[in-house]
């Protein structure tokens, strides 16, 4: 009885089927795995033609290599980098198409490093001479989980007019709600017991309320001696 072996292009039709439905590149990758086993696409390559039909690029076929060194876009790395920022320069070339040594250096241009395994952006490192002016408006510290960068999310705030302040990645030590609300909640749990989840939202949602707001002013007030303790570390994680 004869095996089908499928080929890259029957593969990728595949995913641009489960495109289409909306899955993610990680659930096609997952289902090729269950369905033809070695045969799969690895992860990178279902990311990569991922991210070449949300540019409308739908052609299956490779395309012709001309002579000339492969070029991308700014956009397209941050693109990937948004999409996982735990890809090594190695799988970044190989889904730009160009040799690690390029990646690295568009990455110091954008100012990228890497934190724990992941690459962030060195943006502590960054003066902001605005900050000294103090205007009559919002200035969010926004961090940048999924849901919290979704386009209609930014949109939203761009009409909000609100100055925006990027909170890099894995960061708990400079977010107010991780090292004073938090924090000071989980002194507050400690050696307690709740028997259901009514019981637990009621003690959280009383000691919330037991807070004035000298209690939340503090935590925010002492993110610039926080900042600058990163900065001075050169960008070292602290509790």
């Amino acid at each position: 009885m004869s095996i089908f072996v499928p080929n890259k292009v029957y593969l990728r039709g595949i995913l641009l089927h489960y495109f289409i439905q909306k899955k993610s590149a990680a659930e096609a990758h997952r289902i090729l795995v269950q369905t033809y086993d070695d045969n799969a696409l690895s992860d990178t390559t279902c990311r990569d033609w991922f991210r070449r039909f949300k540019n409308n690029d739908f052609e299956l076929e490779d395309k012709e290599r001309s002579g000339a060194p492969k070029k991308f876009q700014d956009k397209e790395l941050e693109q990937l980098l948004d999409e996982d920022p735990s890809q090594t320069l190695s799988e970044l070339g190989k889904i730009l198409q160009v040799d690690e040594s390029t990646v690295s250096k568009r990455l110091k241009g954008l100012g990228m490093i890497q934190k724990q395994g992941h690459w962030v952006p060195r943006a502590l490192k960054e003066k902001r001479p605005l900050y000294a002016q103090r205007h009559d408006k919002v200035i969010l510290l926004h961090d940048n989980a999924r849901p919290h960068v979704a386009k209609p999310v930014k949109t939203y705030l761009e009409t909000l007019k609100w100055e925006v302040l990027p909170h890099p990645l894995y960061s708990p030590d400079i977010a107010p709600s991780d090292f004073h609300l938090f924090r000071s909640m989980a002194h507050g749990l400690a050696d307690r017991r709740f028997h259901s989840y009514e019981e637990a939202q009621k003690w959280i949602d009383s000691w919330i309320a037991s807070k004035d707001m000298s209690f939340f002013r503090r935590g925010i007030h002492v993110l610039p001696e926080r900042w600058e303790k990163v900065v001075s570390s050169d960008g070292q994680y602290f509790k």
